[in-house]
């Protein structure tokens, strides 16, 4: 997906002062972020950017914003070595003074977070009630990382030989490098950005060619509180770039972590690439989520959990609910109940604080939103509503219901990132959790029901292969406290709470002989 316009030079852009958003009154809030109409779109303690100059586009109404000067593979490569020397102070820094760095990026945040929110909806075209939520994200991951910063170590564990000790010792990887997506643009840098300071890395960000003005304002917010502090910039270095930036950070050994956030198949090469080397990695990538409604489910839960989790985001989400799994007999109740809250939903513009459904990302996401439901038509599925392009500007389109196609159907196996919703039937438990696990991916996934048997079922080794899996709530809108990722095409990794940390660190096993004696483990003797 791009909907960036590369062009050689500022000068070759020949966008008119008075045409870029940011000039104009209503958006002079951008101004508070340090936005102008040309940006800088490299950061290592430094700004600067000599690359390739791409605008940035609003997907409401598909107007220029500004514009920013992406890296140079020169720029990239000297990033990569600001990096690494901040990395060598950093990393002395106790950990709990590290915290209390990440805390003061929190209240910087804090203290940005309309105007970040505001950025967020305007850029990416997500609602502002979702936007400011996001920002919010990376806040609670800073206080979230600040206690964690005091508790992150190993055991010490009882040794088998006399006047020894045994003990677990954790230390950073070094350099994370940080690739996110285009619908999350500040959240999943957060997430990984936060947790890997506390541990003691420093940071390389590529976020979404797309997204470019929302890196350059986060980083500007975080640049400043490591100025305050007297540290090297670089220990969150951010460069604005495409594709082969991308590709160096998964090539090199330097990169002690590569988290990748996106689609299954660009996902999938950056496994290899990682692999090759020997690398470690932490992917984020798709999710084909099912909610499945039982016949003792509370229906007064299903309908709003459903449609906030199939068009929340214009189902832009990775855990946005794509399939409906309704019981035989229940089926067509909950069919007409979200057909007609679908009907009343808020669309506007996504800065709007009363909209509840904004437009998608790009031109072309439009077009494989058309291309999925024809594709579903010619497998036999039944449109209930939606299914056209909006009659006004922008990337908006109707959300989309569609019954009567089979459980695998080629089109209900497949990821598309739009609005649209399959509603299938089915008649027992066995059957639904089937086809809950049959879709390569393994993301989110929520039940409804009051069986509590059915519940713990569905917890269990037979239940839910999701790395979500959730009972009588939506699939999205996931708290950090727990460990946010999913199983097989989704990636395996996890970011936010839980155990996460411990993949931004390396684990060392030491034993420490404090005596006068050489025992050996195993009570082998060598004489």
């Amino acid at each position: 997906m791009k909907r960036v316009k590369q062009t050689p030079s500022v000068g070759a852009a020949a966008l008119n002062m008075s045409t870029l958003l940011v000039n104009r009154p209503q958006y002079s809030w951008l101004t508070e972020l340090g936005l102008s109409e040309d940006n800088d779109g490299v950061y290592n303690g430094s700004w600067g950017g000599q690359g390739q100059v791409v605008t940035s586009y609003c997907p409401a109404n598909n107007e220029p914003i500004a514009r920013v000067r992406q890296a140079t593979m020169a720029e990239y490569e000297e990033t990569v070595q600001k990096a690494q020397d901040a990395w060598k102070v950093w990393a002395d820094v106790p950990a709990p003074k590290r915290g209390e760095v990440v805390r003061q990026i929190g209240d910087a945040l804090r203290g940005k977070i309309k105007a970040l929110g505001s950025l967020v909806s305007l850029e990416m075209g997500k609602i502002y009630v979702e936007g400011v939520g996001e920002v919010q994200e990376y806040v609670d991951v800073c206080d979230y990382a600040v206690g964690l910063s005091r508790m992150i170590g190993g055991p010490i564990l009882p040794s088998e030989r006399p006047g020894h000790a045994l003990i677990e010792q954790w230390n950073p990887v070094g350099l994370v490098g940080i690739i996110t997506a285009f619908n999350f643009p500040v959240a999943v840098y957060g997430w990984n950005n936060a947790i890997a300071l506390i541990c003691g890395n420093v940071c390389l960000w590529k976020g979404a060619p797309t997204t470019p003005l929302t890196s350059v304002a986060v980083t500007r917010i975080v640049a400043e509180v490591l100025e305050r502090n007297h540290l090297p910039g670089a220990i969150c270095s951010m460069t604005c770039g495409g594709a082969d930036i991308g590709i160096h950070l998964n090539l090199f050994s330097f990169v002690g972590l590569l988290s990748f956030t996106g689609s299954t198949q660009v996902g999938k090469q950056v496994a290899m690439m990682v692999q090759e080397r020997f690398g470690r990695q932490l992917l984020e990538l798709g999710g084909n989520n099912a909610i499945i409604v039982f016949e003792d489910a509370d229906l007064n839960l299903v309908v709003p959990s459903a449609v906030f989790a199939s068009v929340g985001t214009a189902g832009q989400r990775c855990t946005t609910t794509r399939r409906l799994m309704l019981h035989e007999s229940v089926h067509d109740d909950v069919v007409e109940r979200i057909a007609k809250a679908y009907k009343q939903i808020r669309i506007g513009d996504p800065w709007d604080p009363s909209t509840l459904y904004g437009p998608l990302h790009t031109k072309q996401a439009v077009q494989q939103y058309l291309a999925a439901i024809e594709q579903a038509k010619q497998q036999g599925g039944t449109l209930v509503c939606g299914g056209k392009i909006m009659d006004r500007p922008g990337n908006y389109v109707e959300p989309t219901i569609i019954t009567g196609l089979p459980h695998d159907a080629p089109i209900v196996h497949t990821e598309t990132f739009v609005p649209i919703l399959y509603v299938l039937k089915f008649k027992t438990e066995d059957e639904a959790f089937a086809w809950n696990n049959e879709v390569k991916q393994g993301l989110s996934s929520s039940i409804f029901t009051k069986d509590m048997g059915r519940v713990f079922r569905w917890l269990g080794p037979k239940g839910s292969d999701c790395g979500i899996v959730n009972v009588n709530i939506p699939t999205s809108g996931a708290e950090i406290g727990g460990a946010f990722g999913g199983e097989k095409h989704t990636g395996g990794g996890r970011e936010s709470g839980s155990d996460s940390w411990k993949q931004y660190m390396r684990r060392s096993t030491c034993t420490i002989n404090y005596s006068k004696d050489l025992p050996l483990a195993q009570g082998i003797k060598f004489e």
